[in-house]
């Protein structure tokens, strides 16, 4: 039934796309120099009732470490709103950003474009918070990070709440003035190749026992299976079944996060 099942999903994309294959269970980033990367916000304690704060937009500078307000790239964030971030404590965070796909190289700045609704309560009593140059400009935190191509990277942004709340002298006003440290990890690795004749459609699966990833090779025959777990995997090549072809199987792929395991070129017969 499961050989059934991936024919008619070959044969399906073959059906008017076959020069640009096939979205599968794992996303097809395809050969050019992509990577992906998640934006969770935490917080370290800090000795207030609350702080709230509220987070309009995520954006950031890929390959462009200039100072201008040009290159700022939108990460479409799927968890805005006002968050209190001292609920974002002991382990607790929130996903800004999940699987964004950005062009590999350096990650230079992260930018937290924040809204009007903030606020801090002492002692019961709630009291605005003054975020001019996020409501201009955004938060912006300096990363300086190297993206490697077809690799997922999780930044985890820790909002210092001591550290960045400022009462001012005779007015008052308690502003926000920001302190985030960033860290990084890769999440994942990816498997490479390219399948010889490129003619033909080839579904390209790896199984690690618990998971099937798959992709489709490109018109060029280049293919690559992104995001996955560490682990050592079976990777299956099933062309065309009317190209006469037969299926060729590689065993015992060994996938390290943060790396691309390249399979070379892989002639099937």
């Amino acid at each position: 039934m499961r050989s059934l099942m991936k024919i008619k999903l070959i044969l399906f994309c073959l059906v008017g796309i076959y020069l640009t294959g096939c979205e599968t269970t794992n996303s097809d980033i395809g050969p050019q120099e992509i990577s992906t990367i998640s934006i969770k916000l935490m917080d370290a304690p800090g000795d207030y009732d609350n702080v709230f704060v509220e987070i309009l937009d995520v954006r950031v500078k890929v390959n462009d470490d200039s100072e201008n307000e040009n290159g700022w790239q939108s990460l479409d964030p799927i968890n805005t709103g006002i968050y209190d971030l001292l609920e974002l404590t002991g382990g607790v965070n929130v996903l800004l950003v999940d699987d964004f796909q950005i062009p590999s190289g350096e990650l230079n700045q992260i930018r937290l474009v924040l809204g009007e609704n903030n606020s801090i309560v002492i002692d019961g009593e709630t009291f605005p918070l003054n975020t001019p140059s996020g409501q201009q400009s955004g938060l912006k935190i300096k990363i300086d990070e190297p993206l490697e191509t077809n690799i997922a990277y999780t930044f985890l942004l820790d909002f210092e709440v001591d550290e960045s709340i400022v009462i001012a002298g005779n007015s008052g006003n308690i502003n926000l003035k920001p302190v985030i440290r960033a860290s990084v990890e890769a999440q994942s690795g990816a498997i490479s190749g390219t399948i010889a004749p490129s003619d033909v459609q080839v579904a390209v699966i790896a199984a690690n026992g618990l998971d099937d990833y798959e992709t489709f090779a490109d018109a060029d025959g280049n293919f690559v299976l992104a995001g996955l777990p560490e682990g050592t995997y079976t990777v299956t090549f099933n062309p065309d079944p009317l190209s006469g072809l037969l299926s060729t199987t590689i065993e015992n792929v060994n996938v390290t996060i943060g790396e691309t395991t390249d399979l070379g070129l892989i002639e099937l017969e």
